[in-house]
């Protein structure tokens, strides 16, 4: 009897894969291990293990509904340097890992009550080595201001959703990185009023 396909596809996620890799080829470091924050399907994970084979990819999800997608994506690719999920919130403490080379989190920060973004940095504070990166991908508000009326829209419609939930400002994000000993390295425009930030310990 065939098993259950748990894979979810997110439109969003095929699209966006490739620009992302693009700066992840360059600021990742050449080995080591990647913790992957918020997976959400697990699309992300699979494509950047497959084009980064040096790297090993840690995804990982804090929403249960999504760690069926994510078990089963990394099974169907039988990729060797793509691990299992970890189920945690990234605002827990301790992190489920003592170390890791780099992070990745692909639209977390504006997913989540605004507590996750100091969360995230005082975790990656634990668990990167110096020099180590902390990428965000996502939309942005610059100098309190969106910078596109579709990014309004779009923080309208994340507020509806939860109010927790926000576009957040570039700068807001860039303090709490400061704050635990992380430098904006680089802000790269990224397709649909995105960017991409690194953060570099």
């Amino acid at each position: 009897m065939p098993t259950l396909d748990c894979r979810q596809f997110s439109p969003s996620a095929a699209r966006n894969r490739d620009p992302i890799l693009a700066v992840l080829q360059r600021v990742l470091p050449t080995a080591g291990l990647v913790l992957e924050l918020g997976s959400g399907t697990g699309e992300h994970a699979v494509h950047f293990a497959r084009h980064l084979s040096a790297l090993r990819w840690q995804p990982s999800e804090a929403d249960p509904a999504a760690m069926a997608s994510i078990t089963d994506w990394v099974a169907h690719s039988a990729l060797p340097n793509v691990l299992p999920p970890l189920r945690f919130d990234l605002a827990a403490s301790p992190w489920p890992l003592a170390a890791a080379d780099a992070i990745v989190a692909i639209n977390v920060l504006h997913y989540s009550p605004w507590e996750t973004t100091p969360a995230l940095f005082a975790g990656a504070a634990e668990v990167l080595p110096a020099g180590g990166v902390v990428y965000c991908y996502g939309p942005y508000r610059r100098g309190g201001a969106h910078i596109a009326p579709s990014n309004a829209d779009f923080d309208g419609w994340l507020r509806s959703v939860d109010a927790r939930f926000a576009v957040r400002d570039l700068e807001a994000v860039e303090a709490e990185a400061q704050r635990r000993g992380f430098r904006l390295e680089e802000v790269v425009d990224m397709p649909a009023n995105n960017f991409s930030l690194v953060f570099r310990r």
